[in-house]
């Protein structure tokens, strides 16, 4: 069985969908919409709704705090192509207070040439902000995109220290 909590923080409020403390999808988004981006094995699991405690409630609720470092203690599982899992634990990486270019994470990615494919990667990632797709801006440091609109992405960067 998943489970599902919620944490109301400073940008809105956090969903996420966990197996245990394997997060398989988070967002700032609805419970129907993370249930979307779930593997479709895990999309036929039975989901209860329960009060955020725990270690992943705990961690997120640290990161929001100023441990900034917490969320990397989060074990997370989602589905991708190999280019994108490649992606996602490039992001999981990059230290907090610190950004990247599309063109680095392509490069990180083992694939210099896919600029785009990190972008969509980027696009794909079911698990942010605990997997730090906001950390990857433009070449030249303009923000770029953000899946859950570019004031939060903002937020989150000054949040770390990066702007």
């Amino acid at each position: 069985m998943l489970s599902t909590s919620s944490i109301k923080s400073p940008i809105g409020t956090l969903v996420w969908i966990a197996d245990n403390d394997l997060v398989l999808a988070a967002g700032f988004s609805t419970l129907a919409e993370l249930l979307l981006k779930l593997s479709n094995e895990d999309q036929e699991r039975v989901i209860k709704s329960c009060k955020a405690v725990g270690k992943v409630a705990d961690l997120i609720s640290a990161y929001f705090d100023g441990e900034l470092d917490a969320l990397n203690a989060i074990e997370v599982r989602q589905p991708g192509s190999h280019f994108s899992q490649a992606a996602w634990k490039a992001m999981r990486k990059i230290k907090s207070g610190k950004v990247i270019s599309y063109a680095d994470l392509a490069q990180r990615s083992g694939s210099p040439a896919a600029v785009r494919a990190a972008g969509t990667a980027c696009g794909r990632n079911a698990v942010a902000p605990i997997v730090p797709c906001h950390r990857i801006v433009k070449t030249g440091g303009a923000l770029g995109n953000y899946g859950y609109g570019v004031s939060k992405k903002e937020w989150l960067l000054k949040h770390e220290g990066a702007l």
